[in-house]
């Protein structure tokens, strides 16, 4: 381990503890994008040292914001999700989702809506796109989650996901996080408050997922979540903390549920990799991931340690063991003109896909296949929004184990 690096950690560390902020953010993006010397990796072109595309800037490691909130209540997984679980439905003093209207349109709502959520943990944005193809029938709803110093509206636009989900008719939702929670708007992911269930701000993600159910006709057994870097991470939280709530999960160049417990080791997972066996949770869901092996920001082992746990989490809830093995097939393909990449599905003695792992050559920290309307994509990539929808597609009703 670089003992400058590791210095300059922990210099950053103390500049956090005493509230100042910025200085310990500009140490830390200052040490990642000058990695120690034999670690440099040649990147593509397009891209900067760091291994993304070198404008605009895009999400950055994560910062401390406030201490950890005391944990809450574990949500134990059901087979089959029908109904909000208990811990999600909305007590009489909260009032359904007021989707916007245009002055003087004839009750249709709009296509991108600003709304927000607040619970004991505090208060989220988010934006809600609702195709237009919605008349009140059970849609599928997918959660997305924006990277760091991302926005909602930036992440909305450069995953084209609105654009597909117009296609598909599926509502999205884009949580943003507060400045006043990470002044670089990264979840937190690797604080312990912020890794349970029913605590933190998976009880938000958590309750906005739960308010548009109870707004809009959505179909309980196509709820799904992903995200991209600090977004990917949470969204590996929580498919681990609600694996009652969302059917499957999608997680971009992020890191495993329990990758950290503080600013430190979040920084030492995301240049080394989390601990080569991440603790699984009890339950595991379906997953796809995406990662590019030229990633400078967040090491792309750490696609390995995710999928190791997702399908020790599988073998647990089914109480295997490590003695199952599942089926893995894996096969290369390349963008004309972009990168090449191999894909891997894990499948169930049955022929169900429990995960899929795609590894983009040549890629950096960017979302593969994105639009330049929006930081930090990847245009050259497989298109991670399409391939993210097909496999949420194929994935409805239940978890399942080996």
């Amino acid at each position: 381990m670089d003992q400058q690096w590791m210095g300059a950690m922990t210099e950053a560390t103390r500049l956090t503890r005493q509230g100042r902020l910025a200085e310990a953010t500009a140490l830390i993006q200052r040490t990642l994008r000058n990695p120690p010397r034999g670690e440099q990796r040649p990147q593509p072109p397009g891209h900067d040292s760091a291994g993304t595309r070198a404008a605009p800037s895009g999400p950055t490691p994560p910062e401390s914001g406030q201490p950890p909130r005391p944990a809450g209540t574990v949500c134990r997984a059901v087979p089959r999700p029908t109904r909000c679980p208990r811990a999600l439905r909305r007590p009489d003093s909260v009032r359904p989702i007021l989707v916007e209207r245009a002055p003087g349109a004839d009750q249709r709502p709009s296509r991108f809506a600003d709304l927000s959520y607040t619970n004991a943990a505090g208060t989220r944005a988010y934006k809600l796109y609702i195709p237009s193809g919605y008349t009140g029938q059970a849609v599928p709803l997918i959660v997305m989650l924006h990277g760091g110093t991302q926005s909602a509206g930036d992440f909305a636009a450069g995953t084209r996901m609105n654009e597909l989900a117009e296609r598909d008719t599926v509502i999205v939702a884009y949580p943003e996080q507060a400045a006043s929670a990470n002044t670089l708007t990264c979840w937190n992911w690797f604080r312990p408050g912020d890794q349970l269930a029913g605590a933190g701000e998976p009880s938000l993600i958590a309750g906005i997922t739960g308010q548009i159910r109870h707004a809009c006709s959505i179909d309980a057994g196509r709820v799904y979540v992903a995200g991209f870097s600090a977004g990917g991470a949470m969204a590996a939280v929580m498919a681990a903390t609600y694996p009652d709530l969302y059917v499957a999960a999608g997680v971009h160049s992020g890191l495993p549920h329990r990758a950290a417990h503080g600013l430190p080791s979040a920084l030492a997972a995301m240049r080394w990799g989390a601990s080569p066996r991440p603790r699984p949770s009890a339950a595991g869901i379906p997953m796809i991931v995406f990662h590019g092996d030229h990633d400078t920001m967040v090491n792309h082992v750490n696609a390995d340690r995710l999928i190791d746990q997702g399908i020790r989490a599988f073998r647990t809830a089914a109480g295997h063991g490590d003695a199952t093995r599942c089926g893995v097939t894996t096969r290369r393909g390349e963008v004309p003109g972009g990168h090449s990449y191999t894909r891997a599905v894990y499948q169930d003695a049955d022929g169900n896909t429990l995960i899929e792992h795609w590894t983009i050559h040549g890629g950096g920290h960017a979302w593969s296949g994105g639009s330049r309307n929006g930081s930090y994509t990847d245009p050259q990539g497989p298109d991670a929004s399409a391939e993210l929808l097909r496999f949420f597609g194929e994935h409805a009703g239940g978890p399942r184990v080996l």
